[in-house]
């Protein structure tokens, strides 16, 4: 299925969602990042932020190549996330469950991404959901059966691997699941 023996999957979300930490927590190397001083302290109370990507990627006992690219989290920089979701098999988005801007930040990235999440190539990372009055993957499950979409929703910890692995599981799963062009013919 996987031409090649490698594969693309991007990493996407509001700034402060994890993605940096998911795909450190994934990769086989130290991966690669472009963190720069964060001056955006109001979007999110951390010291750096991406500003270009993160890559990483992990080798499958059957050969297979997985290429982990981060999107950048600032609207800013948006123009990178459909630059680097060029050619992805999938997408994972990752969002603070505990911020209150979570749902809005969940439309922002569907509508960006909205061909991976209508193809049915998208799982949902929520983070922090621990956190009183945080989002439930409940809450995006109602959300999400608004505009009639059906992806997977997760409560994860982004610097558990296994967590991450359930996520990355949850697309592949997803992906070879998933009509093909041939059989709708």
């Amino acid at each position: 299925m996987y031409e090649g023996r490698e594969i693309k999957i991007v990493f996407t979300g509001p700034m402060g969602a994890g993605k940096t930490t998911a795909i450190a927590a994934l990769s086989d190397t130290a991966p690669v990042a472009t963190e720069v001083h964060n001056a955006d302290r109001a979007s999110a109370d951390k010291d750096t932020t991406t500003v270009a990507l993160d890559f990483g990627q992990i080798q499958l006992d059957d050969g297979l190549v997985v290429r982990l690219y981060g999107t950048p989290g600032q609207d800013r920089f948006n123009f990178m996330w459909q630059i680097l979701g060029t050619g992805a098999l999938g997408v994972i988005l990752l969002l603070d469950a505990s911020r209150v801007t979570a749902l809005t930040e969940l439309d922002t990235y569907l509508a960006s991404f909205d061909a991976q999440a209508r193809e049915g190539r998208l799982v949902i990372g929520l983070g922090r959901t621990e956190a009183p009055g945080s989002l439930k993957p409940a809450d995006v499950l109602r959300r999400l059966r608004i505009d009639r979409l059906a992806l997977p929703v997760f409560s994860v910890d982004v610097r558990q691997r296994d967590d991450v692995l359930l996520l990355m599981e949850a697309l592949v799963n997803l992906i070879e699941v998933a009509p093909t062009e041939e059989s709708h013919r």
